[in-house]
């Protein structure tokens, strides 16, 4: 009799384990959709720059790919499963850290440039939070976003800023909306 509940339990189990693998890769997929929730809060409210949300965004691009890779199999096995798991803890202390850090992007700029870089983070924040922005896709936003910083900073830097310094700036930041807006109403989208 007890050989037959043991053989039992162990059907039992056998059958059960694959259930608990697949219910494994739902949960690497929603760490994933929580932490480009929290990157999209973040440059939204502005405690993320451009900057670091981009990179954050490269380091989440990489993730994924290692993820695709290890799944190509179809299946992630416990060693692979543990070692994405660990790889999300890091980027998740990432995101925590840069978020709590002391760079802040201005929430009430008084310059038009100013007001439209800070649009423009907003947006690229929502796509981040809906999916409309795939991590890749807000890397290369944030990236160019950065960019702009940089011109408008470098222009700002002799205390004035000439008629053609800021039409170029207008020009950037015209381009960088229609990238964004592309992006966003394109195809891909993030899994949920």
């Amino acid at each position: 009799m007890n050989w037959r509940a043991i053989t039992l339990a162990a059907a039992a189990a056998a059958l059960a384990l694959p259930l608990v693998a697949q219910n494994a890769a739902p949960v690497v997929q929603q760490r994933k959709s929580n932490q480009q929730q929290r990157i999209g809060e973040g440059v939204e409210n502005g405690s993320l720059t451009a900057g670091e949300a981009g990179r954050i965004e490269k380091q989440e691009t990489h993730l994924n790919t290692e993820q695709r890779r290890m799944k190509s199999d179809d299946s992630l096995s416990p060693a692979e499963r543990a070692r994405l798991q660990r790889q999300q803890s890091r980027m998740s202390k990432e995101i925590y850290n840069q978020k709590h850090d002391a760079q802040t992007q201005s929430l009430h700029p008084t310059t038009e440039v100013g007001q439209r870089e800070r649009n423009q983070q907003q947006r690229i924040g929502e796509g981040i939070e809906n999916g409309s922005l795939t991590p890749r896709e807000a890397g290369r936003m944030e990236g160019r976003e950065a960019a702009t910083h940089r011109a408008v900073h470098n222009a700002r830097s002799d205390g004035t800023v000439t008629p053609r310094e800021h039409a170029r700036i207008n020009s950037l930041q015209n381009r960088n909306s229609r990238a964004i807006y592309r992006q966003k109403h394109d195809r891909q989208r993030r899994p949920h």
